[in-house]
């Protein structure tokens, strides 16, 4: 208790949001500050470096107005922390989890480290459930799995926050009556995007079973980056503690990668791959390897982070690494948008690893696997032919070969094409892939099983 108490009037250095204290003693890294400016202004940091008897400070608020010689500092011993509730459901909040919607305080029933803690890779269990999206190129092709974590690349322009939002209030897990809910953290969006997410959550009721943690682009540095694991934290409350199945999206990771940079820069630390951090992949990792299923636990945590691509990049370092750490991903493509494709998902390099574990009879349909297979493969060999055409002219293109670049045309138009507040069930996605295979000869249905065949796709030629 004498520690929280402790002042120290011995600031010696302030540098835009950073603050140097010396003669400090038992200060840990990560530990909350606050700044007494005036009787009537607090202001909060948190610590960024402590050696020996120096700490070097981040301040929330930014140091504007900061006298170095009246300032009172105090280390209050304890990192940062969210009061968990399931009030919490249906509220908005900021980066360090106080109410932005007018509302009240929660009032909590415990205050939990957002730091978190690992999952013993031991008591991990393994993913093995569908979850429905209600987006065909998703569910049929993608398949997300309840435990995974599924990263969407996009690039700047393109409708990743229509998607975000429309997954946010489709998703749930098929074959259950279990709890769902949605953790919704974005970092570094404008006002008008954050007024886009809440309005959309309201009008369509979604936000009685979400928790939004928004943090504006004109918020500070170290909100950003506590803002993920805000959201990361109320998930593991709901998953772990009250039983539910939480679906955690997060926007943008790439001002989250930004944010780590400034930080990052302004402690002057050797700056890695385009000025990013080194240590930015085990960031990243302790930040993903939060989501997933425990042994004995009902909950679970289902992330799907959303990264826009500088420049349209596949190789930046954020992309990369975060390819490293999770499942899969699902890639937008700007070719597609351009043709006025929603959501503009480009199958062939998107992929999720663990699709064939949630697939199959008693999970989606005995057929979803070799149709899956099937539809990719004809898509690929339509393009293939389209790109053939553009170069000798259709005309040289075999008789097959015409009907694969009309298949894939249907393919994109009809398949991965859907509206915004479409929501397909799994047995129409699978329905209407059945609908489009019907446009090549059955002797080059090659990947799916002749019984299946025989089976679904009589019903899907039209009478």
């Amino acid at each position: 208790m004498r520690k929280l108490l402790k002042e120290y009037r011995t600031v010696s250095e302030v540098a835009g949001p950073l603050m140097v204290v010396e003669q400090v003693e038992g200060v840990k890294y990560g530990e909350l500050v606050e700044i007494e400016v005036s009787k009537d202004e607090i202001r909060r940091g948190r610590v960024l470096e402590a050696d020996g008897s120096r700490a070097l400070v981040q301040l929330f608020e930014g140091s504007a107005g900061l006298n170095l010689s009246a300032a009172k500092v105090r280390f209050l011993g304890r990192g940062i922390e969210l009061g968990v509730s399931m009030d919490m459901l249906g509220r908005v909040f900021d980066g360090f989890g106080r109410p932005r919607d007018g509302g009240p305080e929660i009032i909590p029933e415990k205050k939990v480290d957002i730091n978190g803690s690992p999952i013993n890779p031991y008591a991990r269990d393994y993913p093995s459930e569908f979850i429905q999206t209600g987006i065909s190129a998703i569910d049929g092709l993608n398949t997300l799995v309840r435990g995974q974590k599924l990263p969407i690349f996009s690039g700047s322009g393109l409708p990743h926050a229509a998607l975000a939002a429309q997954i946010a209030r489709q998703a749930r897990v098929l074959g259950t009556d279990e709890k769902f809910s949605v953790v919704f953290g974005a970092m570094g969006i404008t006002f008008e995007e954050a007024d886009y997410f809440i309005s959309d959550f309201k009008r369509t009721g979604a936000i009685e079973r979400a928790v939004l943690f928004m943090n504006l682009a004109d918020d500070p540095a170290i909100e950003r980056i506590s803002t993920p694991k805000m959201a990361l934290t109320a998930a593991e409350y709901l998953a772990f503690e009250k039983d539910m199945h939480v679906l955690v999206i997060l926007t943008d990771i790439t001002n989250y990668a930004e944010a780590l940079r400034e930080i990052s820069a302004a402690r002057m630390e050797v700056p890695g791959r385009r000025g990013y951090p080194g240590y930015m992949y085990t960031d990243l990792a302790t930040m993903y390897e939060r989501a997933g299923r425990i042994k004995g636990r009902k909950g679970s945590i289902t992330q799907i982070p959303i990264l826009t691509m500088p420049e349209d990049d596949k190789t930046h370092p954020i992309v990369d690494l975060t390819g490293y750490i999770t499942e899969g991903q699902i890639l937008l493509a700007r070719e597609l948008h351009r043709k006025g494709i929603y959501p503009p998902i480009d199958v062939l390099p998107s992929l999720s690893r663990l699709k064939d574990k949630g697939i199959g009879h008693g999970k989606t349909r005995e057929d979803h696997a070799d149709t899956m297979n099937q539809l990719y493969a004809a898509y690929a060999r339509g393009k293939d032919a389209k790109e053939l055409a553009a170069i000798l002219g259709e005309a040289a293109l075999s008789e097959d070969d015409r009907k694969f670049s009309k298949f894939a045309d249907e393919f994109e138009k009809r398949y991965v094409n859907q509206g915004p507040e479409e929501n397909r069930t799994i047995e129409q996605t699978l329905d209407l892939g059945w609908e489009l295979l019907t446009l090549l000869p059955v002797r080059e249905l090659k990947r799916i099983r002749e019984e299946y065949i025989e089976k679904y796709l009589p019903k899907a030629r039209p009478a």
